[in-house]
């Protein structure tokens, strides 16, 4: 009866992640930690209701919430409030409202839908290129480099396990890497500033290298243990930024070392093993939607992972279901909730 209400090995995933997530934001700070757990409500809520739905419906509603999403957007940039440089936010009173969130599981969806219909011409490469377009500059525009990249990602791994050729794709990555010198002049300078000095941090160590070197520290003083829940030195002294967010990787390495950032990855990879498994047995749009969440979710891991640990520049990317955020936590859940849409239509399928 549970198995049918909701879908057991995603439920547990999320639950794990989000417990984690909770006990380190509580350790710090009480009243955060009580917000999350309210927007983690919200977002099982969501999860539930959207895994019960058939996600071959849900393509009716698509085109609206595309349209949806883009007023939103152009909405945050009059009359959202601006932090650190960025305005994402829409204020509703008692919560802020971030549209870029909430675009990931519409562009999937929307994404899923075209190419389901679609032929793998260049035609249909560039009708699903004018799906994202908007939305990727309108986000871009706040600026958000970190979404931008993730929901381009989703495009890229969508259209890879499309009906598109190999070579296709190849030349759209060729094009693609062409194109990245132009990109560089698009760039606001603290966006530059985050890529030069993630290649020589200690140039500036006080300055833009000062994240960069904070979180590489914070991980390698946990060392296999950690140090412990709330005396991470790091964090609870503030000498690592963000450390609830952005940097949330680095305070559990910390304060649980090696133990506990292998055990996060370990969650993940079977979260995301689970979701690959749904997408190679499902019809094409089940296997496209799946294929999207996971893509998304890949991305936002490996960049956060790789941002905390000194591999990757630092882009603002979260780290899916622990990092505190409500929209960034209720929009993963609606995510995974149309990857447990798909395994329930698939499990009455062969029933």
């Amino acid at each position: 009866m549970l198995n049918k209400l909701i879908n057991i090995p995603i439920t547990t995933c999320m639950l794990l992640l989000l417990s984690i997530g909770i006990l380190v934001i509580y350790s710090s700070s009480k009243t955060l930690a009580f917000q999350q757990l309210i927007f983690a409500g919200a977002g099982i809520s969501l999860f539930i209701f959207i895994s019960q739905l058939s996600y071959i419906e849900l393509k009716n509603i698509v085109k609206g919430s595309y349209i949806i999403i883009l007023i939103l957007l152009i909405l945050v940039l009059f009359v959202g409030f601006e932090t650190r440089g960025s305005i994402r936010w829409i204020p509703l009173g008692f919560i802020n409202l971030q549209p870029s969130e909430f675009a990931k599981p519409v562009i999937i969806l929307f994404l899923a839908s075209f190419w389901e219909k679609a032929k793998g011409s260049w035609v249909s490469i560039l009708k699903s290129m004018l799906i994202l377009f908007p939305v990727v500059f309108l986000v871009f525009e706040q600026p958000d480099l970190g979404t931008t990249l993730t929901i381009s990602a989703v495009w890229f791994g969508i259209v890879f396990a499309s009906r598109v050729s190999l070579k296709k794709i190849v030349l759209v990555l060729i094009l693609v890497s062409l194109l990245i010198p132009l990109f560089w002049f698009t760039l606001q300078d603290y966006q530059k500033s985050r890529i030069t000095s993630f290649l020589e941090p200690r140039n500036d160590p006080l300055g833009v290298g000062y994240n960069l070197i904070q979180s590489t520290i914070a991980v390698g003083s946990g060392q296999f243990l950690g140090r412990g829940l709330g005396y991470g030195t790091q964090s609870r002294l503030q000498f690592l930024p963000e450390y609830r967010t952005d940097f949330i990787f680095a305070a559990i390495g910390e304060e649980f070392g090696f133990f506990g950032t292998t055990l996060i990855i370990g969650i993940y990879s079977f979260l995301i093993g689970y979701c690959l498994k749904i997408a190679s047995s499902a019809d094409y749009l089940g296997s496209l939607l799946t294929c999207g969440v996971a893509v998304m979710l890949i991305f936002q891991i490996i960049v956060n992972i790789g941002m905390n640990i000194g591999l990757l520049p630092i882009t603002g990317i979260t780290l899916p279901l622990i990092s505190y955020g409500g929209s960034s936590l209720i929009s993963t859940m609606i995510s995974l909730g149309l990857v447990a849409s798909v395994a329930k239509v698939k499990r009455a399928n062969k029933i």
